[in-house]
């Protein structure tokens, strides 16, 4: 449980938050990114075939060393409450395009009467030993993160923003340079506005700001900009970059 305050302190603080994506439904690789230091990481429960109980598993692993954030399939209730209940300590929300579906989202994430989240005995509260202590908490403890990656996420963005209970807004860079017929060109000027567009409504509302990129160099504009939630790098991206360089090194 200190580990999910912590988080959620943190991004109140606007610390700098480094992570990085999971999205391989291994336990293992779970443990060893958490092992190397990362404050959270972003788990995606967008894309791919991953099932409730992996997500369950590699919480297990990563036991508290990291902040865990998954990415939910899609911002239903039964959706984020299925995370939470397995012991998320937050969800990030994709394609939230209007200030309606950020309210939406927020209530998902809390129980009554601040929200719409059912009750149920799991892992969240410990099976049920610490029920009393995760009710009261939880609605203060949960991170609740939206992802602005659709150009109409940014035409909407100011009222987006002043939805209560939003304690970041993820920039999703290759979904919105799609939606702008501009896609993968997440450098393109218009495209550059439009990203910068959300980050003065955030800043002018102290609502934490976001960024994913595949590698460090990419993301590093962004921290200078003053994001504070960064994601760099892809699991499967690892694993594919340091075989092919030790391939490299002993082909002849």
């Amino acid at each position: 449980m200190g580990e999910l305050m912590k988080f959620k302190q943190r991004l109140r603080r606007n610390e700098l938050l480094l992570g990085t994506m999971l999205t391989l439904p291994s336990p293992e690789i779970a443990e060893i990114i958490a092992a190397c230091g990362y404050d959270w990481l972003f788990m995606d429960g967008e894309h791919g075939n991953l099932s409730t109980l992996d997500w369950q598993r590699m919480l297990q692993a990563v036991a508290g060393r990291s902040a865990a954030i998954i990415r939910v399939a899609a911002k239903t209730e039964r959706d984020i409450k299925k995370v939470l209940d397995i012991g998320a300590d937050g969800i990030i929300a994709p394609q939230v395009n209007s200030a309606d579906e950020a309210r939406h989202v927020v209530a998902c994430c809390k129980y009554p009467p601040r929200g719409i989240r059912g009750v149920g005995l799991a892992r969240a509260q410990g099976y049920g030993r610490d029920f009393a202590e995760y009710m009261e908490s939880a609605n203060d403890r949960i991170a609740v993160i939206i992802q602005a990656e659709h150009i109409d996420a940014v035409n909407n963005i100011d009222d987006i923003v002043k939805v209560d209970g939003i304690d970041a807004v993820f920039i999703g860079p290759y979904d919105l340079s799609a939606s702008m017929g501009r896609m993968g060109e997440v450098d393109h000027p218009e495209v550059v506005e439009a990203i910068d567009r959300v980050g003065r409504a955030c800043r002018q509302n102290d609502i934490a700001l976001g960024y994913f990129g595949t590698t460090a160099e990419s993301v590093e504009a962004y921290i200078d900009k003053g994001y504070k939630l960064i994601c760099a790098g892809v699991d499967a991206a690892f694993v594919t970059r340091g075989a092919e360089q030790v391939l490299d090194k002993l082909r002849p």
